[in-house]
């Protein structure tokens, strides 16, 4: 089964997944290795897990990836100068030789996933080498984009799926070898997830997952903005030189198949009340006073007869589901897929937020974005907001949408695990 929802012969070319000299931290210049890691930047929860994570180690990652000032030009020149400080000061050192990396992640319960980190030859979009399945926000990626031309670095490796051969193909044998030996580095962090990173430089090994990847195309799991930024930079930059390619982490999921989240919404400044208030007759609302996780199961339950939605932040819970048909007729676009136009995220996008609520979707100062359940429904009843709890979409309409090449609404889908931040690094100068 292809991931990417194209015959293999349809491309011109294939994965292209070039050796690196990775920026690592010195294990000795830090306090540990899970102290300087971080969430990629889009899920750290702002201000508390931000504020967490840079009191855990002042080498914290996080330094880089989200640096705090007043202005975006003065923070971005503020993390080129501290990864400046610290490649000076020996904290974070290139390794001595161009490798590919395995990285390995274990959960306690059972989950493994292994993947392979490189450098991935940036494709034309009618190539159809990668394929996004969601919209981006322009200015998350003009954000991106500036930290990455101040620091001239891939800080953090995005998140691609393929479907191998499962066991059977080159690239796994690879990563399966490789897993045997000993790690480059090991460490815990505070969630439970245990990391291990292991080098792949010999040249034989490199030629024949070069060899097997050629014949694949791959599915943006997670990193679609960072993806954009990518492309971006590479068309400032005359080629061939470092743009053309970007850090991912590429995992072949016909071997370690990922888990499908949802990404919840925080209205601010839109009181649970003032929500609900205007989906008389338009849904169906029901108040439910029971902890956090019967009220999941109610959405559960509800979402597998349609469209439902769980709203929070006065201390309870609101089921909104069974949305008026002829309120869908004049609010979703029509020149999409059936497969489409019923995502919780259409009608939440195109019918709630644009139609009901009128909020912005793309504004920061209206709405945020957090994956986190627990902390999501925290947020909105200390803000006075409403958090909006989705269902998580399966992961096969969201392989079918991509093969139709239709995107989804932006922030649809979370896959995981999600790579570690501050394992490897990769300067564009090195």
């Amino acid at each position: 089964m292809n991931t990417a929802g194209h015959s293999e012969a349809t491309a011109r070319r294939g994965l292209e997944l070039t050796p690196f000299r990775g920026l690592r931290y010195d294990p000795d210049r830090v306090g540990s290795l899970a102290a300087v890691t971080s969430p990629p930047y889009d899920v750290v929860v702002r201000p508390d897990g931000l504020h967490h994570l840079q009191s855990a180690d002042p080498y914290n990652i996080v330094r880089l990836i989200l640096p705090q000032a007043a202005t975006p030009s003065v923070r971005n020149e503020q993390a080129a100068d501290t990864l400046r400080r610290w490649l000076s000061e020996g904290v974070l050192t290139a390794d001595a030789e161009p490798g590919l990396y395995v990285y390995e992640q274990r959960d306690g319960h059972g989950l493994l996933q292994r993947g392979i980190i490189g450098a991935l030859r940036l494709s034309e979009p009618s190539e159809g080498v990668v394929l996004p399945h969601e919209d981006v926000m322009p200015h998350v990626v003009a954000d991106r984009a500036g930290l990455m031309r101040a620091t001239s670095a891939n800080l953090e490796p995005l998140l691609l799926t393929y479907r191998g051969n499962g066991s059977a193909s080159a690239t796994a044998d690879v990563i399966e070898r490789t897993a045997a030996q000993p790690p480059l580095l090991a460490t815990t962090t505070e969630d439970g997830f245990s990391h291990r990173l292991w080098s792949v430089a010999d040249p034989a090994d490199l030629a024949r997952i070069r060899s097997d990847l050629a014949h694949h195309q791959a599915l943006i799991a997670d990193g679609h903005h960072r993806w954009a930024t990518y492309r971006r930079l590479r068309a400032e930059h005359p080629s061939p030189s470092p743009w053309d390619y970007g850090l991912v982490l590429l995992v072949d999921t016909a071997r370690y198949p990922l888990r499908v989240r949802a990404i919840h919404r925080l209205l601010h400044g839109l009181p649970v009340a003032e929500a609900v208030a205007p989906l008389e007759g338009l849904f169906r609302v029901r108040h439910l006073d029971v902890p956090l996780t019967e009220a999941l199961d109610a959405l559960a339950d509800a979402a597998c007869a349609g469209n439902a939605f769980l709203l929070a932040g006065d201390g309870t819970f609101h089921l909104v589901d069974r949305p008026d048909p002829a309120l869908l007729a004049r609010t979703i676009p029509t020149d999409r897929p059936a497969a489409w136009r019923t995502l919780d995220a259409t009608v939440l996008h195109s019918t709630l937020l644009d139609h009901v609520w009128h909020i912005p979707e793309d504004s920061p100062a209206h709405i945020a974005y957090i994956h986190d359940t627990a902390a999501t429904v925290e947020k909105a009843e200390r803000d006075g907001g409403t958090a909006i709890l989705m269902h998580p979409v399966r992961e096969e309409v969201v392989r079918d949408l991509a093969r139709q090449g239709v995107t989804m609404p932006r922030k649809s889908t979370s896959f995981g695990p999600k790579p570690a931040s501050g394992l490897v690094l990769r300067a564009l100068d090195v």
